[in-house]
């Protein structure tokens, strides 16, 4: 590989080069503009390297032969200089993918008679598509037009251009309808549109042709497209109709359509109805996805049974029966493709007592790397050959009925990144062999009805982020390993709602890096699960976390970057609270309530709150003392962060507060099933995240006892 600056002399001797070809390098510096004034180069490919800089303008040799200039993807920058648009035998022109910026009117182009492709997306460019001259638009001869992310807000007129076979206007701020023009353009010649990301409303189908016979791929999502399903074209292999409005149901006869395509997304629209079984005919299908819709009725088996599909996506809808393959053992070994099987949130659940039970055949899908099942209604316990399953990254059981202990059988080889068990009817202990899983991120246990101690012999797994363990009979202390390094991605951990007991260790919070800031190593790795299933399209099992307070909820999407928290509340902690846990810069939330923690507010949690980070914080029910500091971040909190401490006073607490209208109850049944919670769901393909969260609601109450009754009766009223 090529590194280093290229030198802008000796060039003028090369009066015979024909060909430059360069990319793929990692060559910087500035672009030599002396290559063109070269009078026999005809083709200059410098591509993916790191030029930077300003594009000169540059002289241009007479009768230029140059036909092919190619600088995607390096890092220049300023306006595109007027010298490219005299380059008259350019036949190819791609600047994407650098930070070229000002205002291009598109009939500059016009200029460029020969050009056959145009390809300026992903700059900091604003194109105006509004052709100055409507007698003479863009070159006739324009095959491949690619503007993505180029604020355009109109549609070029291309109605003329004969030849067009691809067109890219994708991540633009076009509205309004998609012109009927364009399913005609070169008398069907388009093999491929992708209109994705814009805020179009109407596809004006024309309603005596279908689309075009040849368009292989058609990428409509993330618009606001009503009306029915568009017929997808007969022969196309990409499909993408999500994040729309769409409505009606599937065509009985979809197959008939879809019989050579690979990737078919309906994900995210208003769609009702049944799956056709003819969907089963599309037998080169990899990828279906028709997740956060309203589909209802059963799972068609030929689905499961289609040996070429690798990623199934039904979660979110109305679903209801089993899995198929229930009276089955067989069902899953024809497929071997199968990587992806989300079947979250619908209503699977048998008719008759038993059919609820997650079968035993869906361990034959030995490829499967993501199953979600979350949210519905399974019964039985964990099928054991699931958590033996070497090839596993993504496990998602939450929210079911499951029953009995978590199977101990993993082996040596684990590739689990997530693991979440939350909200069944679980007992007795974490199987000591998670600790296999090196590559574990995601651990939530919580709201069952385990019984164990603190998981310290997890010390070894150095990329754990999220430990849920809320909601248990989990007890004793929660010393933490001696480690240095233990646990330093660790971002979220909710141990709320256990008999936990002892002092906080302060070495806990001194190894909890990802919290603290400032660790470019740590931060650069807080990434979420996402793995690649199809060349063409990324698609990934990505976190999302719903953080549940007394009917409060913040959704979080992309929480494993930028959510940290920590939730000790409703334990048995008692000393003073650590002055480490001052040294997490990063930390957003904070609830160490309900518990036995005694001294003043340490000054270390001042200076946490004086960052601006800290935006929840309750410490409220401990046997805290002293005033509360004055003239920082702590005072602008709610009373009810502070409220039941014997001996704390100061704002916001009421200037006529007593100590003994705040006694805590040393009750030990104190804890409720209250579902205070983080949840994990799956998502699909580039979705938004919340931002803010609201103060979180505190009741004022005399006793333990009584805030047990009130956290029951006020979480189900909300």
């Amino acid at each position: 590989m090529l590194t280093g600056p290229v030198a802008s002399f000796h060039w003028d001797g090369l009066v015979n080069l024909v060909v430059l070809d360069l990319h793929n390098n990692s060559l910087n510096g500035s672009l030599p503009t002396q290559l063109f004034s070269l009078p026999s180069l005809q083709m200059i490919q410098l591509s993916n390297n790191h030029f930077s800089g300003p594009l000169s303008e540059f002289p241009v040799v007479p009768f230029s032969v140059l036909r092919f200039l190619s600088l995607s993807s390096n890092d220049l920058e300023g306006p595109i200089p007027e010298s490219v648009f005299h380059l008259q035998s350019l036949n190819i022109l791609d600047l994407a993918s650098n930070k070229f910026n000002g205002t291009v009117e598109l009939s500059s182009f016009q200029k460029l008679g020969n050009l056959t492709t145009l390809s300026l997306s992903y700059n900091n460019l604003s194109i105006n598509a509004g052709l100055a001259t409507p007698a003479l638009p863009l070159p006739l001869n324009l095959t491949a037009l690619t503007l993505a992310s180029c604020k355009i807000r109109t549609f070029p007129d291309l109605s003329t251009h004969s030849g067009l076979a691809y067109l890219d206007l994708s991540d633009n701020q076009i509205s309004g309808s998609i012109p009927s023009w364009i399913w005609k353009i070169g008398n069907d010649s388009l093999v491929h549109l992708n209109l994705s990301h814009n805020f179009l409303e109407d596809l004006r189908q024309p309603l005596s042709n279908p689309l075009p016979p040849l368009l292989s791929t058609l990428d409509l999502r993330f618009n606001q497209l009503r009306g029915p399903i568009p017929t997808p074209p007969p022969y196309s292999f990409y499909v993408d109709y999500s994040n729309n409005r769409f409505t009606s149901s599937i065509p009985h006869d979809i197959g008939l359509y879809i019989s050579y395509t690979i990737f078919f997304s309906l994900s995210n629209n208003n769609i009702t109805g049944i799956i056709p079984k003819s969907i089963c005919n599309a037998s080169y299908l990899k990828v279906l996805d028709l997740s956060d819709n309203a589909f209802s009725g059963t799972i068609p088996s030929c689905l499961i049974q289609n040996e070429r599909l690798a990623v199934l996506n039904l979660g979110r809808n109305r679903l209801i029966g089993n899995i198929p393959g229930r009276h089955n053992p067989f069902m899953f070994d024809q497929n071997e493709a199968l990587a992806v099987l989300n079947l979250g949130r619908n209503r699977l659940i048998g008719n008759t007592p038993g059919d609820g039970i997650i079968p035993s055949s869906i361990c034959n899908a030995s490829f499967l790397k993501v199953l979600d099942l979350s949210d519905n209604a399974f019964s039985g316990t964990i099928p054991s050959c699931l958590i033996q399953n070497e090839a596993l990254i993504v496990l998602d059981l939450g929210r079911n009925r499951l029953i009995g202990n978590i199977p101990g059988e993993l082996g040596h080889v684990c590739s689990l990144r997530m693991l979440d068990l939350n909200e069944n009817l679980l007992d007795g202990k974490i199987p000591k062999s998670l600790a296999n899983c090196k590559a574990l991120e995601v651990l939530n246990l919580g709201n069952n009805g385990m019984s164990d101690a603190f998981p310290s012999w997890l010390k070894n797994i150095s990329s754990l982020r999220v430990l849920v363990l809320r909601g248990n009979k989990f007890l004793g202390h929660i010393g933490c390993p001696n480690s240095n390094s233990t646990w330093a991605m660790l971002q979220i951990v909710d141990l709320a709602l256990n008999n936990f007991n002892g002092l906080l260790p302060e070495k806990c919070f001194s190894n909890w890096r990802a919290m603290m800031g400032g660790e470019d190593d740590v931060q650069s790795k807080s990434n979420y699960l996402r793995f690649e299933i199809l060349h063409f399209s990324q698609v990934y099992y990505q976190d999302a976390v719903t953080v549940t307070s007394k009917g409060k909820e913040m959704k979080l999407v992309k929480v494993l970057t930028i959510f940290t928290s920590i939730d000790f509340s409703c334990n048995n902690f008692q000393g003073e609270i650590p002055k480490d846990i001052g040294d997490l810069k990063l930390l957003y939330f904070l609830n160490l309530s309900g518990n036995g923690f005694t001294g003043r507010i340490p000054s270390s949690i001042e200076q946490l709150a004086s960052l601006n980070f800290l935006s929840v914080l309750n410490l409220s029910f401990n046997q805290l003392v002293g005033r509360i500091p004055t003239g920082n971040q702590l005072q602008t909190f709610s009373e009810n962060s502070y409220l039941g401490n014997r001996g704390l006073c100061g704002f916001p607490l009421n200037a006529s507060f007593k100590a003994e209208d705040a006694t805590p109850s040393t009750s030990d049944g104190r804890h409720s099933s209250s579902r205070k919670e983080i949840k994990w769901e799956y998502i699909a393909p580039e979705i938004g995240f919340v931002t803010g969260l609201g103060i979180v609601i505190w009741p004022l109450v005399l006793s333990r006892r009584w805030r047990r009754c009130y956290y029951k009766h006020v979480d189900r009223i909300l």
